[in-house]
């Protein structure tokens, strides 16, 4: 069977190095915000381009704490997508704030920028890119209509783990990122996690105190805050990957490369990469007139994509309510064709070639 993505793979193919990181953490006895934690906050925010990193429990975490730290609740709005996982819009709703949803360019699935304008008004504090599926989305643009409309630019990276844009990783371009360690991430732990990336010392020291209820001395809250740290374990299982995260993304695109090659003839449309960046293909999505038609049969070869998304936050039940002020017109025109194919760095070409062969004889 060959699946959309595989994190078990991914642990047989660091095994050793990863049972001796857990190991060691079990045997010091230092199992909360230790030794781990702090090493792996420093590598990750160099590897991205940062000053501060802040682990916390999960991405929807990062993005939570990343908006509270900018005093962002009741009453404000924030700018997103409706195209991405829930976990964007809960965050935002999570403090109080309305999400506001902006429609996507259909060629790379990220925010259209020339939209956001209109979007703003006296409400809005922030807007949160999502950098989906591992492409960049247009920062220039975006940080430009930001920083005219004094707007913070949180960075939605769950997706992004080392892409570039124009040179630079993204995670270093807003004022603060959030990044995901979901076991299928291109820099994933062996349950949840998350990080905060930020340059801004008065930001990092607010996403330190809300992670860990408002401490600045131990059990005396100085200010709103929850328990959402990143665990040991985990730090040192993501300190060991994040070693091989350049190889690992190369072997991604390596794939995408040969899905590209081999189904360029066929009625498919294939991902696009935007200019001066470098995606990381996180998912390759394909979309498909007959979407529905092709998973189920590639289902019968032993063969299972996903979709990401098939219904848009603004559709769903606990978002009905946020009016979709703003026309929505691409989002909800791509998610009935919309298909992820496998792609993770332990796919053999073997498996790469069984399917492409099962998508070109899908009708055949």
């Amino acid at each position: 069977m060959i699946f959309c993505a595989n994190p078990l793979k991914q642990y047989t193919s660091y095994k050793t190095e990863i049972d001796s990181a857990i190991n060691s953490v079990l045997n010091n006895g230092d199992y909360i915000l230790g030794k781990e934690v702090k090493k792996f906050e420093n590598e990750f925010s160099e590897f991205i381009g940062t000053k501060y990193g802040i682990g916390v429990g999960s991405g929807t975490e990062a993005l939570h704490i990343a908006l509270k730290a900018c005093d962002i609740g009741t009453g404000d709005e924030v700018i997103t997508v409706s195209h991405t996982a829930v976990a964007t819009a809960t965050a935002i709703s999570l403090t109080g704030a309305k999400p506001v949803f902006v429609d996507i360019e259909p060629n790379y699935y990220s925010i259209d920028t020339e939209k956001i304008s209109s979007a703003i008004t006296s409400k809005t504090k922030a807007i949160i890119p999502v950098h989906l599926y591992g492409c960049p989305v247009d920062m220039e643009s975006l940080i430009e209509i930001a920083k005219k409309n004094n707007l913070k630019v949180i960075e939605d990276c769950a997706q992004a783990h080392g892409a570039l844009y124009k040179g630079r990783r993204v995670g270093s371009l807003g004022n603060l990122s959030c990044f995901s360690f979901y076991p299928t991430k291109n820099l994933g732990a062996i349950g949840d996690g998350g990080i905060i990336l930020t340059d801004d010392s008065d930001l990092a020291k607010q996403c330190q105190l809300i992670r860990e209820y408002g401490w600045e001395d131990r059990y005396v809250s100085s200010t709103d805050g929850w328990n959402s740290r990143l665990d040991e374990i985990q730090a040192s299982i993501l300190r060991v990957k994040l070693k091989y995260l350049d190889d690992d993304n190369q072997k991604r695109r390596d794939i995408s490369k040969t899905y590209r090659e081999t189904l360029k003839d066929s009625e498919l449309l294939l991902p696009q990469e935007r200019k001066d960046t470098t995606h990381v293909y996180h998912l390759f999505v394909i979309r498909a007139k007959e979407r529905d038609k092709l998973k189920a049969y590639l289902e019968t070869k032993d063969v299972y994509p996903n979709i990401h998304y098939p219904v848009p936050i603004h559709i769903q039940p606990q978002f009905k309510n946020f009016l979709k002020e703003y026309e929505l017109s691409t989002t909800e025109s791509i998610c009935p064709e919309i298909l992820s194919l496998p792609i993770y760095p332990e796919l053999t070409s073997h498996e790469v070639e069984a399917v492409v062969h099962s998508i070109l004889n899908f009708k055949n």
